[in-house]
């Protein structure tokens, strides 16, 4: 089964061909990131309009890149939520009008379902009962995984996402956008030896990092942030946020008895938390390459095949959630 993946829920348009659900034929995204990094951040009337502009030859060339056409796709799977209204509207009202003329069964995907199914697109096929760790600028979520649909949250940020703290934070310390590649690439030639809070919240398994952002603040209001620190700051920072989210995925796969861990969302692409948690977990880690931990279409396409396996297709009328939950 070939299935065409549409994802527009941020700042990125991307199509894909993945067979299987695990096969990926093409991969086309086409990146934003120059046009908003001088504002700081997304700005969704710009990212709409974008997305209007890209849409289609993104769609052609992952059709090219695959080397297939209309009559050999099996369906069209698109994100409809959680993301920006009008970035989502743009992606959905294609992927509807291609089903219609196409005759393709619809399959309506959820955004952070799509990153755990990242998963299924590596060498090694996940085995449930897994927990997976989703961890993106909107969402730093700890999720039991079952089975195909399966789902129980576990933990979620009470406050900040893990993504939106490394933005916020790698503002504070002028480092650029988009924040966690940028405090990242700053951490290289950093030591992390600056004591900065760790928000443990005993006895949950949810997230907090809002704390952490405001002591940064506070520093930078006191002007204790220069470039003789900058460096060993970003090394802290990001110690700091590693430190929890690990801490907290291993004690929950723990508790629960799982198989394997599973880590997805942009953060996901993060050098010291691939490392930290495939070094600490007692059960094998599967970490997606890169290219498939931030926004991509591929994961689109390989949910919408496990959805339409079970024959969970969507109606044309369909409509986009911008805060579509999970569970």
């Amino acid at each position: 089964m070939k299935i065409l993946g549409i994802e527009s829920s941020c700042d990125e348009t991307a199509a894909a061909i993945v067979e299987n659900g695990t096969k990926v034929l093409s991969n086309e995204i086409a990146s934003q990131v120059e046009i908003h990094a001088r504002y700081g951040g997304v700005v969704p009337e710009v990212a709409s309009r974008q997305h209007i502009l890209s849409i289609i030859p993104v769609i052609r060339k992952a059709m090219d890149d695959a080397e297939t056409g209309w009559d050999y796709l099996d369906g069209i799977a698109v994100t409809v939520g959680p993301g920006l209204a009008g970035s989502l509207l743009v992606g959905a009202s294609a992927a509807k009008a291609l089903a219609a003329v196409k005759g393709l069964p619809l399959v309506a995907v959820n955004h952070l379902e799509a990153h755990m199914y990242a998963n299924w697109l590596g060498d090694d096929e996940p085995v449930f009962p897994l927990l997976c760790l989703i961890v993106s600028g909107g969402h730093s979520d700890l999720v039991l995984m079952r089975g195909h649909g399966d789902y129980k949250m576990l933990g979620r940020t009470r406050d900040d996402a893990a993504g939106e703290a490394f933005d916020k934070a790698a503002r504070i310390m002028g480092l650029g956008y988009p924040g966690g590649p940028a405090i990242d690439k700053a951490a290289e030639n950093g030591n992390p030896c600056i004591d900065l809070p760790h928000s443990w919240i005993k006895g949950t398994n949810d997230f907090s990092f809002s704390g952490i952002k405001t002591y940064l603040q506070k520093l930078s209001e006191e002007e204790k942030i220069d470039k003789d620190n900058i460096f060993d700051l970003a090394a802290s920072f990001q110690k700091a946020v590693v430190d929890v989210l690990v801490g907290k995925t291993i004690e929950a796969a723990l508790q629960n008895d799982v198989r394997q861990i599973l880590l997805s969302g942009g953060v996901a692409a993060n050098r010291m938390l691939r490392r930290r948690i495939a070094e600490n977990s007692h059960v094998p880690v599967l970490i997606p390459k890169p290219v498939f931990c931030t926004d991509n279409a591929a994961m689109v396409a390989s949910c919408g095949y496990f959805r339409l396996k079970d024959g969970r297709i969507s109606p044309l009328d369909v409509d986009v959630v911008p805060g579509l939950k999970l569970i």
